[in-house]
């Protein structure tokens, strides 16, 4: 049995049977592109699998710039931490 204070996300199991179940979609939507006959633009926009592999690549490349910008947007770990001598200090020079 399971505790009340354990989360559906905390089961081993369910975590398996969701991942399958999201594998099994992700492979019946792909094999759904077979009999699909596309009106493309572009010669490549027509391969089979191309908006998985796209999708697949463009939530990589956003992963990737996502780490790169928090680098340079980071604040120190101590940012909102100060001293109350400091606080002092700049309410005195506030007023």
């Amino acid at each position: 049995m399971h505790r009340e204070d354990e989360h559906l996300l905390d089961r081993p199991g369910f975590i398996r049977w969701l991942l399958r179940s999201l594998y099994i979609g992700c492979g019946a939507l792909l094999l759904a592109e077979i009999p699909l006959h596309r009106h493309a633009e572009r010669g490549w926009e027509g391969l089979w699998g191309f908006y998985a592999v796209y999708g697949f690549v463009g939530c990589v490349v956003l992963v990737l710039i996502a780490k790169w910008l928090r680098t340079i947007l980071m604040k120190a770990d101590d940012y909102y931490e100060s001293t109350e001598g400091e606080c002092e200090e700049a309410q005195d020079r506030d007023d």
